[in-house]
């Protein structure tokens, strides 16, 4: 049994361009996100998915000058990025993660696992968590069902959608549960000023930090919170879902 986890990362985000490359505790946002990651015990292999795109060939030199994998595929039809690269790396079960996120958690991504593998679902989530905590893990067999009939432009625009509505059987978890108000993901300046206060003053204590070490922070420091509390969860989904609509194969050709 192979267990990947596949990091989805670009320098085209529209609302802050180039986000995951921004300077964070003498590192990048993603080099955080993929060392973090990949400190979770249980997978075989980490890898950052990226587009064809020449912007995107700083995200390709910087992974692979650390020695991480990078994969390149399509920019706007996100699954299928996935599926190939879950194909090609023989992956039974995959573990997604965004590199907007640099508080990811391993200890997180071990539990998941657990309950993923423990339970035999098509997928797992961390659910109604602090925003930025968030990951998800699928069967291959799901994703590769996801990616054979997936036809609404939401569904190949983010990974998860098609695979929420048809999974036989769903598990989720909420770790750490959610705080009103609180929001460690990068999509805003607003966003970066927050996650590096908190990001550069516990990994000043200890490099390896954990969710436990950011609820103190939260406790400790409530008022940090206040700039970026203003900004819609999940705004690029909804604005997804409002422009949604069926893909002929023409379409869904050109968007590979």
């Amino acid at each position: 049994m192979k267990i990947i986890a596949i990091i989805q990362a670009r320098t085209g985000s529209t609302r802050l361009p180039g986000k995951v490359l921004l300077p964070l505790a003498g590192k990048t946002v993603l080099e955080h996100v993929v060392e973090r990651t990949a400190s979770a015990k249980s997978l075989d292999e980490v890898i950052v998915a990226t587009t064809l795109k020449n912007e995107d060939i700083p995200i390709v030199k910087l992974m692979s000058n650390r020695g991480f994998k990078v994969f390149t595929g399509s920019e706007k039809d996100v699954l299928d990025r996935y599926y190939q690269c879950a194909r090609l790396s023989k992956a039974n079960h995959i573990v997604r993660v965004t590199s907007d996120c640099p508080f990811v958690d391993p200890e997180i991504i071990e539990r998941l696992i657990k309950k993923h593998i423990d339970s035999g679902a098509d997928i797992t989530r961390n659910m109604n968590c602090i925003h930025g905590f968030e990951v998800e893990i699928f069967t291959f067999s799901m994703l590769k069902r996801a990616w054979k009939n997936a036809r609404y432009l939401s569904e190949r625009e983010h990974v998860s959608p098609y695979m929420l509505k048809h999974a036989e059987k769903f598990e989720s978890i909420s770790i750490p549960e959610d705080r009103y108000g609180v929001r460690l993901t990068l999509d805003y300046k607003e966003d970066y000023l927050v996650i590096k206060e908190v990001f550069e003053a516990l990994y000043k204590e200890k490099k390896d930090f954990r969710y436990t070490d950011v609820l103190r922070f939260i406790e400790e420091r409530p008022e940090v919170f206040k700039l970026n509390s203003h900004i819609e969860r999940d705004e690029g989904l909804k604005r997804s879902l409002q422009n949604d609509r069926i893909l002929s194969d023409e379409e869904l050709e050109e968007l590979v």
